[in-house]
């Protein structure tokens, strides 16, 4: 009875439980695994801080048509209706009645600037350049983050390395566990040995579960850089990024790289188009200091109760505006003699604001060229330490299993087994980390000498 109701409840469970086994493993299986690009494809798509930059682009654009619309002509219109009360002039022949009228009003003016110094022009040109550096400073944050969505990338590749070098620390010390029991089962070890075994596997296993958490909050920073909703989980695949950039020290040391990076760095772009729109700003402020020629014209009428016949009727309103029609056409010149030197402390005051954005244009290309005189030096440092760590591991690997067979046949304790096996971990962990900070290293040289490295238009 006892086997029958074994092999049923056996049965059971292998009906329910593998068919949720199997469920559960296609999930997994199934949820996305995301690479660089994707995550800063979406990032971009979905940053709430870029759209403000966006905006500011858009605002630039519009302000550089309107800019050129400030060509046209200005036509406007207007329509007025009055009562008259008490004394006044009679718009027939500008005699003074006492009586209540009424009278409309109809106009239609036109001019257009002939000449102002150039102002227009050079405003034209001056929000264009504003434009352009507007495009070009929403560019350079989209840059921006993709390089702080790359390090959230990168750091749960490291954390995940570390994860699974503690895996390895764990299964060494439960491997060395399981022994020292049996062997103070059989009497050959103390039993404070164990207890010394199991505090080194709780240790590791402690280790485990923070760099477990670790990576938790490392995938929720990629999260919030990426401006995902609703989720708290996500994958990343492993970028097979190679260490070797194609170039000689020689040559990262020179200025080639600064010189390709200076000419499409968005920074540094936005703020040569930030001096050219200075100096055209100087020039359109200049051309205040200039007289001003305008061409007016426009047409008139109007409808007034005090208009009458000989009879003493009141003409009809169509007559009247039949009539009563004007039109004009003159010029007008404007010549500006003195403002209180107004005029001259805006020229002084532009020349400033053009003198300040060739220090700021000198400040993008010393900070640029900072950045990667940086990188550089930091290239060769990050190759000699992957290097050592590299040797580091191998060394501390073989010093690690030598003191396993001296701790086996009793000639250590397991605190100096622990002590040997910590130095072989933390060489990993020295190692992985080395190596992935020289990875990001040479992609971001390799972005400053403009190779591909963001999909971004």
């Amino acid at each position: 009875m006892a086997n029958f109701l074994a092999q049923y409840m056996a049965m059971q469970l292998k009906k329910h439980f593998f068919p949720l086994l199997l469920l559960i493993t296609v999930t997994v299986s199934s949820q996305k695994i995301w690479t660089l690009d994707e995550c800063i494809a979406y990032a971009i798509e979905h940053n709430l801080q870029l759209n403000d930059f966006d905006f500011n682009t858009q605002s630039n654009k519009e302000t550089y048509r309107q800019s050129v619309r400030n060509l046209l002509p200005v036509v406007s219109g207007s329509a007025d209706y009055s009562i008259n009360f008490g004394r006044s002039i009679n718009p027939e022949d500008n005699s003074f009645v006492n009586t209540e009228f009424f009278s409309n009003n109809y106009n239609l003016n036109s001019s257009f600037d002939l000449f102002q110094g150039f102002q227009k022009i050079n405003n034209i040109k001056a929000s264009k350049f504003l434009y352009k550096a507007a495009k070009e400073e929403s560019l350079q944050q989209k840059y921006l983050l993709a390089f702080s969505v790359m390090s959230a990338y990168y750091d749960i590749q490291f954390i995940e390395g570390l994860i699974v070098i503690s895996e390895e620390q764990v299964a060494i010390s439960q491997t060395n566990y399981d022994l020292v029991k049996k062997q103070v089962e059989l009497g050959l070890m103390a039993g404070a040995d164990l207890y010394e075994a199991e505090s080194l596997l709780l240790a590791d296993k402690l280790l485990l579960t923070q760099n477990e958490n670790r990576l938790k909050a490392a995938k929720l920073t990629l999260l919030q850089a990426m401006n995902v909703v609703g989720q708290s989980d996500i994958s990343v695949q492993p970028e097979l990024v190679s260490t070797e950039t194609g170039i000689s020290w020689e040559t990262m040391v020179s200025d080639s790289i600064f010189v390709k990076a200076k000419g499409f760095m968005p920074s540094v772009k936005a703020q040569e188009y930030r001096v050219k729109a200075a100096k055209k700003q100087l020039a359109a402020t200049r051309g205040s200091l200039y007289p001003s020629l305008t061409l007016q014209g426009g047409i008139g009428t109007g409808y007034f109760e005090t208009i009458t016949d000989t009879l003493g009727v009141t003409i009809p309103f169509r007559d009247q505006i039949r009539d009563n029609t004007f039109r004009f056409i003159g010029a007008r010149l404007d010549m500006p003699i003195f403002n209180g030197w107004a005029s001259r402390s805006r020229v002084k005051q532009q020349k400033i604001a053009v003198e300040r954005a060739k220090n700021n244009e000198r400040i993008q290309e010393q900070e640029l060229f900072q950045i990667i005189q940086q990188l550089v030096q930091e290239n060769d440092a990050l190759r000699a330490e992957t290097q050592q760590t590299q040797k580091g591991v191998v060394a501390q690997e073989i010093a690690f299993s030598i003191a396993r067979r001296r701790y086996e046949k009793g000639l250590i304790n397991a605190i100096e087994l622990g002590q040997a096996k910590n130095l072989f971990a933390t060489a990993q962990n020295q190692n992985l980390q080395a190596q992935l900070r020289l990875r990001v290293n040479i992609s971001t040289l390799d972005f400053y000498r403009g190779l591909p490295i963001f999909n971004i238009n």
